[in-house]
């Protein structure tokens, strides 16, 4: 993309964006489960099956560490271009498509080689990690006002069944972020394994509620066909029986292991992108507006590509419809020790994730723990490391 700007003394600059065909990375990562099926089809090797293991825990934090971070911004002048290039939008959209040939070369692979359970289950587990990224496109797609992206990300959940989350992400989490009000929000001294039994549940029922109320403010039944929430499962139900008919009941292991791991893998993104920060009431008891420093950020460049700028959360919880292009790095936000494969792995550990976090919130918080979102009566790890990039 090249955008011609004039400043406020009469001279014209040209701008590029570096990261124009970088946002490619994208569909490398999502060509993992295809790259996977393929090699095993033709060596046979089970080795191959362990493909997206190796890819989403030491890959992409390795190149993470490698490559480093960016915290590069656009010129404020060629945000509106940036946001209307077609080109951007594209990228996400195809993807959704490529989410279901994925889904399907898992099915085929499944249905047609004769693999123990354990080596469905290892497949479905690696091809999980990867579904939560299809939760991801819905994310992006799910921000969007247009009917198409709208639809777009109906199928983009149905691939692993989360058909409430655009409801529930929009009309709940962005409203009750960072408040001990939102189940997706985690507290200091919550486990990732304490806060999935919490946000996975909590998620679901808000997002029912809120488009229960939706319905009902236009005279319709909760469940008429206009709801949104059951038009998703509806696909994901119709599309996985027939597989498993076609295929057999393997399949079915297959498609619910890698469900419900795609669903794991937002809980940990919700984890991580949140963790102990607490919006302040006013004298009112009404929450502070959502700000940039109410969302854990990182620049980790590699992760980030592979994300759609995901990882960019600070701004994106600021300004929520704006696209994953233009979103923007701040000076003095609270930083993540590294993109979110490596701190999901770090989460899995919580005495680490502990020993990593706690001290980042209290030096966020000012050192002051009633402005922390804490689990009641929890002890935060001493100070020890800053939190600020």
């Amino acid at each position: 993309m090249v955008v011609k700007t004039q400043d406020e003394t009469g001279t014209f600059k040209t701008f590029r964006d570096a990261k124009r065909y970088y946002w490619l990375i994208a569909y490398a990562s999502s060509s993992v489960t295809l790259i996977t099926v393929a090699l095993y089809a033709y060596t046979h090797v089970t080795a191959t099956l362990f493909i997206p293991l190796v890819y989403f825990f030491i890959v992409i934090p390795g190149l993470d560490a490698l490559i480093g971070e960016d915290p590069y911004n656009p010129p404020d002048d060629v945000l509106v271009q940036m946001a209307e290039d077609p080109y951007y939008s594209r990228l996400v959209r195809w993807l959704v498509p490529y989410a279901w040939i994925n889904l399907f070369a898992g099915v085929w692979l499944v249905g047609t080689y004769d693999l123990p359970l354990w080596l469905i289950a290892l497949f479905a587990f690696g091809k999980g990690l990867f579904g939560s990224g299809t939760i991801m496109l819905a994310h992006e797609l799910g921000h969007k006002t247009n009917k198409t992206d709208q639809l777009l990300a109906k199928f983009a959940l149905a691939v692993v069944g989360y058909g409430h989350f655009c409801i529930e992400h929009n009309r709940g989490h962005h409203v009750h972020v960072a408040t001990p009000d939102d189940p997706a929000s985690s507290r200091m001294g919550e486990s990732i394994y304490a806060f999935a039994w919490r946000e996975i549940p909590g998620a679901f029922i808000r997002g029912w509620q809120n488009e229960k109320e939706r319905l009902h403010k236009k005279g319709l039944s909760t469940f008429s066909v206009k709801n949104d929430i059951l038009q998703g499962y509806a696909i994901t139900l119709i599309v996985f029986a027939i597989c498993t008919a076609l295929f057999g009941w393997k399949v079915l292991l297959l498609l619910a292991i890698q469900s419900v791991v795609a669903w794991y893998g937002l809980t940990q993104a919700n984890y991580v992108e949140h963790y102990g920060l607490l919006r302040q009431k006013d004298k009112n008891g009404k929450y502070e507006r959502c700000q940039p420093r109410h969302s854990w950020n990182t620049n980790h460049i590699f992760s980030n590509l592979s994300t759609f700028h995901l990882q960019r959360h600070s701004d994106h919880h600021a300004n929520p419809l704006r696209p994953y292009q233009t979103l923007r790095n701040f000076p003095d936000l609270p930083c993540l020790p590294s993109g979110y494969p490596g701190c999901f792995a770090l989460a899995a550990i919580p005495s680490l994730w502990f020993k990593t976090m706690d001290p980042k919130v209290l030096e966020w918080a000012g050192g002051d723990i009633d402005k922390v979102n804490r689990v009641k009566g929890y002890e935060p790890v001493a100070y020890t490391a800053p939190n600020i990039c």
